[in-house]
């Protein structure tokens, strides 16, 4: 690779990592013009193909630039999902992985129909039993961590938290069935734009996962493998989703069935919240983040201690030791929704993890290849901003629902109350300059809505 311009490539990288559908050489050329010729751009391009560092699709005008298949030497799974004749796409999977995928496979006919082990929770040992061979926690690390550096919990998943919000909440919903598109997705979560024709529940289970995973990054120093997380978790994620309102953040005293298997949950009460709390001991114990990632995403919905939404907790909870240790996010971007269920089916049906762990190191990769690309493309977060978050929102929000001008006085006066003194001066001046560039697309990160703006706007509008 040349060594002039040492940054392009990066810039590109996060670009077609912003595309879903990959970018075309005329859009990353017109974002980088300021930084880089036509002609560089187009050489850079072609040196990235050549090094494997991204791929193309079409030909001629409709050539569009991608990010590669996840894989390559040292990965669980070596070689990039498949397209099946059915026209389904298959995650590839290992050896082990391929034989339970054939089991659960089976029509549900010659299933034997089986009831909870308490043997499968009971037999795992922490730091002694592992679901992840090392070879593949190592190379999960290796792709996460985010800097050699040592910085507060949180600090990542802050700096992507606006991409973050937008690819988990879209794909985690995704594998509910949820019929929005990441466009769709995004315009409810930054504008509160929801799609026409679409379920209201879709919205919701949208509109809960962002509000999920803004609690997890903003309480990064309170949350963990406890009741208080696990049931708070739940609470939102189910919020206006449930039957029964009054189980929402509660453990299940009744039966549940899970359509699709043979698998009967456990069904008394005082055992569900016994082998509730063992679960969240024995992850609490686990030393590695990936093991304690993947154990959650095991056992949770195998438990199925809620009424519903028990998938969803464990995808989310499952993200709360790379927010504390500052790795990449897990955003389950891309996964098939089948290839998911049927992991979960190897769980439910045989105790075996071989298949979902594919998945899961699979959707780790992509999700570190999309949101760690993203990343280098943005600058050092603002150590004040960092830690005047709250503050901020709070500041912005206040002036916008009361429909006050901007200016230093109020901002300061506000600040104030809330902000310590040595951080006082930085903060106003970010508020200032963030109430001037308040715009429809970004009202949602001070959690105003858009008719809140709207009226502040007519009365305040800024002065370029």
């Amino acid at each position: 690779m040349p060594k002039e311009l040492p940054d392009l490539t990066d810039r590109i990288l996060g670009i077609v990592a912003g595309v879903p559908d990959g970018a075309g050489k005329a859009e990353i050329a017109h974002a980088l013009k300021k930084m880089a010729s036509s002609r560089t751009v187009t050489r850079r391009l072609a040196e990235l193909v050549a090094a494997n560092r991204l791929a193309t699709k079409g030909k001629s005008r409709a050539l569009r630039y991608t990010l590669p298949p996840v894989g390559g030497a040292g990965a669980l799974v070596a070689s990039p999902a498949g397209v099946t004749g059915e026209g389904t796409v298959e995650l590839p999977v290992s050896v082990e992985g391929r034989k339970l995928r054939e089991l659960v496979r089976r029509p549900i006919t010659e299933r034997r129909p089986v009831a909870y082990k308490r043997d499968f929770i009971e037999g795992y040992l922490p730091n002694k039993t592992w679901y992840l061979p090392l070879a593949v926690r190592k190379r999960l690390r290796e792709l996460g961590t985010s800097s050699r550096e040592e910085r507060p919990a949180g600090t990542y998943a802050r700096g992507i938290l606006d991409r973050l919000l937008i690819d988990l909440s879209w794909a985690s919903s995704r594998l509910e069935g949820n019929t929005y598109s990441r466009l769709e997705t995004r315009n409810l979560i930054e504008l509160g734009q929801a799609a026409v024709g679409k379920d209201q529940r879709e919205a919701q289970m949208i509109l809960n996962h962002k509000a999920a995973i803004e609690m997890l990054v903003d309480n990064v120093g309170e949350i963990g493998f406890n009741s208080y997380t696990m049931r708070n978790l739940h609470a939102i994620l189910s919020e206006n989703l449930l039957e029964d309102p009054a189980m929402s953040g509660r453990l299940r005293a009744r039966i549940v069935e899970i359509e699709g298997t043979v698998f009967h949950p456990l069904a008394i009460p005082q055992q569900v919240d016994d082998y509730f709390k063992m679960i969240l001991d024995k992850a609490s114990a686990i030393d590695d983040p990936f093991e304690q990632a993947f154990f959650v995403m095991v056992h949770l919905p195998y438990l199925q201690p809620f009424v519903d939404v028990n998938k969803r907790v464990s995808r989310l909870a499952a993200n709360i030791p790379f927010i504390q240790k500052n790795l990449c996010p897990l955003s389950f971007v891309d996964v098939p929704e089948q290839a998911y269920f049927e992991g979960i089916l190897g769980v439910y049906e045989l105790n075996r993890v071989e298949l979902l762990r594919d998945v899961f190191a699979w959707a780790y990769e992509r999700s570190c290849q999309r949101l760690m690309a993203i990343r280098d493309t943005l600058p050092a977060p603002d150590p004040v901003r960092l830690r005047n978050r709250e503050q901020l929102s709070t500041v912005i929000g206040d002036i916008v629902r009361s429909v006050e001008g901007i200016t230093a006085e109020g901002v300061r006066k506000r600040a104030a109350r809330v902000v310590a003194a040595d951080d006082l001066d930085r903060l106003v001046e970010i508020a200032m300059q963030e109430l001037f560039n308040l715009h429809e697309g970004n009202v949602a990160r001070y959690r105003l809505t858009l008719a809140e703006y709207v009226r502040w706007r007519r009365l305040h509008q800024p002065k370029a």
